[in-house]
């Protein structure tokens, strides 16, 4: 886990909670589907407008999708009609690619990445402790770098990440699993696909299990802009669902045992859509 710098970033995060077609993929599948819609409610646009300009190079990690070359060519496909063409893929398989020389190189040009959706852990599995993950914090934290994930990669950005978890069974002690993020944001989880999903009880335990985290629930089409680590903008169609644990003043998590329901008072939540703004800090909507 990288060490917590407590200076403000200068780059960008764009948590999106991903998009899917009309079916209803498997409860612990994170995968999205570049849909129209999801490409004219600007979020791809957004990023591309959140890059330095020099290049607008773009390098697509698919590490986290089971189809990577399906992937990564739907996100080639949408940046080329959004009108840029400076965009690649790299696909990192196995931990010893993410070593590849070349990969290094092409992170360090990159003006913006993007980590696609699939399964959360293996972008934590690969890339922790890497020179590559290194590079990107430290170019999050110095310059006007721009950092995307999609769904999955939602999810590893965050310093706590949810593995999964059924919805029906949420707020049954011990049926919600987490561990280490990446940590390019410190003191938060994100879950993905929130409202389609229905994750709400997800997010509530893991909370009451960390009252200092703050949860972060990412509808579909929707995404979340981050700036100096601390002002999140709503973006997208969809809604951003907060849940806030530290004015918890009664939760029975620490008493039952695994299997029996949570009791939490005073768990504080707010729901964004876009335009509107939360400040991670002062723990309120600004």
């Amino acid at each position: 886990m990288q060490a917590i710098n407590n200076t403000k970033p200068k780059g960008v995060l764009i948590a999106i909670g991903g998009a899917v077609d009309a079916g209803t993929p498997p409860e612990n599948e994170n995968a999205e589907n570049l849909s129209a819609a999801f490409l004219e409610i600007g979020i791809l646009k957004r990023m591309i407008q959140e890059l330095p300009g020099k290049t607008n190079r773009i390098e697509i990690l698919t590490t986290a999708s089971m189809i990577p070359e399906e992937t990564g060519q739907h996100y080639i496909d949408a940046f080329h009609r959004l009108g840029n063409t400076n965009i690649d893929v790299i696909h990192i398989r196995e931990k010893e690619d993410v070593n590849n020389p070349e990969y290094i190189q092409r992170i360090q040009r990159a003006e913006g990445v993007l980590m696609t959706g699939g399964d959360q852990s293996r972008l934590t599995s690969i890339f922790t402790n890497s020179e590559i993950l290194e590079i990107m914090h430290k170019r999050y934290q110095k310059e006007h770098f721009v950092l995307a994930g999609t769904s999955a990669g939602a999810m590893a950005m965050s310093s706590l990440m949810i593995l999964g978890g059924s919805s029906s069974e949420a707020l049954l002690k011990g049926t919600i699993k987490t561990t280490r993020g990446l940590n390019f944001i410190h003191e938060v989880t994100f879950d993905s696909h929130f409202i389609k999903r229905g994750r709400f009880g997800r997010l509530f335990q893991t909370v009451a299990a960390n009252p200092s985290i703050l949860g972060i629930g990412l509808g579909e089409d929707t995404g979340l802009l981050i700036t100096e680590g601390d002002h999140m903008e709503a973006i997208g169609s969809g809604l951003v669902v907060i849940v806030e644990g530290n004015h918890i003043e009664y939760t029975n998590i620490a008493e039952i045992e695994d299997g029996d329901p949570i009791s939490i008072e005073n768990l504080h939540v707010h729901v964004l859509s876009k335009g509107h703004n939360y400040l991670l800090s002062a723990r309120k909507m600004a």
